[in-house]
């Protein structure tokens, strides 16, 4: 709308283009308004012509490495894979190599979408490092276009697995809250008020409880994706997720199971060019096993499988 910053405006109606990669083509001087370079912090005024000059994809810096993938579908245009915990998507300060990135310019031998830049070649979207599960990877800009839009218009089901310490209450909920920045700590995400933050929608069913650890298994239904959603929403239910080293404590059950339990256990789509509807299941890993052999998760299971 007039009066809205020009980055935040593009960001707003492109969603196929992140803020920060508009805020780069800004800089770089890819965006002209009215003919002149643009800058992030002008006005949108009615009447202004905007012109977008994607460039072309360069080499990435980061090299490609022979990292071992278990890919759930591939075609032409994306692929499905289980990404395994502790995998970080992209490189980034701290991890230069040995992400997803890598492997996957072994993987597609360069094959991948560059619409999200030379740093994230193909990534749609992506899970914390210590997240296992399902995640697409685009392989044309076509491709990318279509399930960054399907992201944005929230017609990508995704349903994750949860074990939490401690037992969010009511068991059953949606959980529709603003998730922005945490005002303290920098590392932190958190529930604030709006306007701040983003919209945030989860809906999340106690699956089981184990009375002995007290701990939970849960499903979380996610119809956005913010970072650190479910980590977030079952924390401001009175639930942290087990392994959790930002928003939980140390516990016995942490220290047995070893990584943060958070699985992403379906991603449903259409294929951005047949149009058919996909579903995907990443396996269920075996640290999950003690909840899942619980007598109303063992039900849910054999109903839903």
């Amino acid at each position: 709308m007039p009066g809205e910053r020009l980055d935040a405006f593009l960001a707003g109606r492109l969603p196929e283009l992140s803020r920060s990669r508009i805020q780069t083509l800004i800089r770089d001087q890819f965006i002209h308004v009215n003919g002149q370079p643009a800058k992030p912090r002008n006005p949108v005024k009615l009447g202004d012509f905007i012109t977008i000059a994607l460039p072309e994809a360069v080499p990435l810096a980061a090299v490609a490495q022979d990292i071992p993938l278990v890919i759930l579908f591939e075609d032409a245009d994306l692929l499905v894979l289980n990404k395994a915990p502790g995998m970080v998507v992209h490189p980034a300060p701290g991890n230069p190599d040995g992400t997803l990135v890598n492997a996957l310019l072994h993987h597609c031998r360069g094959k991948l979408s560059g619409i999200g830049g030379v740093e994230r070649p193909g990534i749609v979207h992506r899970l914390d490092k210590d997240t296992s599960g399902c995640l697409v990877v685009a392989k044309s800009d076509p491709a990318h276009q279509s399930l960054v839009g399907q992201f944005a218009g929230r017609t990508m089901e995704k349903i994750y697995l949860a074990v939490c310490q401690g037992i969010p209450r009511p068991e059953k909920d949606t959980v529709f809250t603003h998730i922005g920045r945490h005002p303290v700590n920098r590392q932190k995400m958190a529930v604030v008020n709006p306007p701040g933050g983003k919209a945030a929608i989860t809906d999340y069913q106690v699956l089981a409880v184990d009375a002995s650890s007290l701990t939970a298994l849960i499903l979380c239904h996610l119809h956005t994706g913010r970072t650190h959603q479910i980590r977030v929403h079952l924390h401001h239910r009175g639930a942290a997720l087990v392994g959790d080293p930002i928003y939980g404590k140390p516990s016995p059950t942490s220290a047995l199971t070893g990584r943060l339990m958070l699985h992403a256990w379906q991603l449903t789509f259409d294929h951005p060019i047949s149009h058919e509807r996909l579903h995907f299941q990443a396996p269920i890993p075996p640290e999950f096993s003690p909840w899942l052999q619980l007598p109303n998760a063992t039900a849910f299971f054999l109903s839903n499988t």
